[in-house]
């Protein structure tokens, strides 16, 4: 079996599967967070990750979701009008929320669906699951290089030291979901993670990888592939970009 870690998926469910299908057989899937926005197959692949019991780190996608989710939810169940603009729907969950079947679009102005509270239950349920998402995953093996391997949304090893500290927890959750500096080599792990996207191909250096190579950016020179890095070989497979673009 090969731990093959997956880059930010933002919806892109089609880019996914051509991922996958790419990827050597009975590979161990992770997912760096941000499953969801941006791309308009989002609850498709939520779908996938919980129906074959993926892992899966939050990311600040998944954080905000959770958090304007929720108040979304509160706010059609209490008949309140609709959040239009909100940070989460500036980024991407609008099309979210198309996905789950939950609105439609007029213009810019959402419309919620009009039986929405028939079929709300599974955009509760995934948030739910979401919001119990680990921020890093330390698996049980050690990279090549002797260090251990730790999955993370965004670069970890500046606050690798305090995980264990209550006193630093907000700090160190900001700086794993949000943070966008290069890891300096501090800690002897070997971080694998995403959210800052690289163009052309994932960034790969003696203490980390960054494996996100911008997939929802499909109309920007050197972006708009989804990336996995596995981690037994140090290879890295993308999806095909002819496929996605024939498949769309």
């Amino acid at each position: 079996m090969s731990y093959c870690i997956v880059g930010d998926v933002h919806g892109e469910y089609k880019s996914l599967l051509s991922l996958i299908d790419k990827m050597p057989l009975n590979s161990q899937l992770i997912f760096v967070g941000d499953l969801v926005d941006r791309g308009m197959e989002s609850a498709q692949v939520v779908r996938f990750v919980r129906d074959n019991k993926l892992l899966c780190v939050k990311g600040n996608h998944e954080l905000m979701m959770v958090e304007y989710g929720r108040k979304f939810i509160k706010d059609v169940e209490e008949y309140r009008t609709i959040d239009q603009d909100n940070m989460w729907l500036q980024h991407g969950g609008k099309e979210t929320l198309l996905s789950y079947g939950l609105i439609s679009m007029q213009g810019n102005q959402m419309i919620v669906h009009p039986f929405i509270k028939d079929f709300i239950f599974q955009f509760k349920d995934d948030i739910n699951w979401m919001d119990k998402l680990p921020i890093y995953i330390e698996l049980d093996k050690k990279h090549s290089s002797g260090r251990t391997i730790v999955v993370s949304h965004s670069a970890i090893a500046s606050v690798w030291g305090g995980r264990d500290d209550k006193a630093l927890e907000s700090e160190f959750n900001n700086t794993v979901l949000w943070g966008r500096k290069k890891p300096l080599d501090v800690e002897p792990i070997f971080n694998i993670f995403g959210h800052t996207t690289q163009q052309y191909m994932a960034d790969i250096q003696g203490h980390y990888v960054n494996v996100d190579t911008g997939c929802y950016m499909k109309t920007e020179s050197g972006f708009g592939l989804l990336s996995a890095y596995c981690v037994e070989t140090g290879e890295v497979y993308s999806s095909s970009e002819l496929a996605d673009k024939k498949a769309s």
